[in-house]
């Protein structure tokens, strides 16, 4: 076939595709737009100072009122938003990932395993370059509960967990056919994004508008990794639902 075969080849393969899958796909690409600018909102916001008194106030408010050091709840909450927030943390995440990359690769999806491995390694280094980028300081409001030592904007444990939870859960979805079982991936892959988000906030190392952003930008990373996805999976590069 020649180049010029080719390509049409391809343009037909995308635009059935983009066809089959068009209520899907607008959604999708609606979602990816409105969190790119909800993320350039609340970033815009942050910079301006409008959030300040919001961000302080919340962080404030989950601590005991007569000693900022403690924080609300009973001990075994402490314990959880320890817990919790290590399911963030890039020593679990690359674990995680590793786990997920290796039960694909031995059920025969090794362009999934790929896939999921280079979508997950460049979003947790945008993570980074993004957070260098705002070099917002920490909270200061209270004592943080956890060790910190980069900026505070975005929140890289809410960012990488969305962009890795997210992406693994749309990538492990999309190469399953059941629907429940679909489901029941997402469903889990989002809970486990918002509660790490959430525990971050909880030890007084970010604050909300923090983890917002980082969810913003992880949902749209994972998003856009679904339908690169779904485009290779049309054009049998990668392996499909079973």
């Amino acid at each position: 076939m020649t180049g010029a075969g080719w390509i049409r080849d391809q343009s037909v393969r995308i635009g059935t595709w983009l066809g089959e899958r068009e209520p899907v796909v607008l959604l999708s690409a609606f979602l990816v737009i409105a969190g790119i600018l909800s993320f350039i909102e609340i970033a815009d916001s942050v910079r301006e100072g409008e959030t300040t008194h919001f961000d302080a106030w919340a962080v404030r408010s989950l601590r005991k009122p007569d000693d900022p050091a403690v924080p609300i709840g009973p001990r075994w909450l402490h314990e959880m938003g320890r817990d919790a927030t290590a399911l963030g943390g890039i020593g679990w995440l690359v674990s995680f990932t590793l786990v997920v990359a290796g039960y694909l690769w031995l059920a025969g999806k090794s362009h999934m395993a790929t896939l999921l491995m280079v979508s997950s390694t460049s979003g947790t280094a945008l993570a980074f370059g993004l957070k260098s980028l705002f070099d917002r300081p920490r909270p200061d409001v209270v004592p943080h509960l956890a060790h910190v030592s980069s900026s505070s904007f975005p929140s890289a444990h809410s960012m990488m967990s969305a962009i890795v939870y997210t992406t693994l859960g749309v990538l492990v979805a999309s190469v399953v056919a059941r629907r429940r079982l679909k489901a029941y991936i997402l469903s889990l892959s989002l809970l486990l994004t918002v509660v790490v988000g959430l525990s971050r906030i909880y030890l007084g190392v970010h604050y909300p508008t923090d983890v917002l952003a980082g969810w913003m930008a992880g949902l749209v990373w994972a998003l856009l990794c679904w339908l690169i996805a779904r485009w290779l999976q049309r054009l049998g590069t990668v392996e499909r639902a079973e």
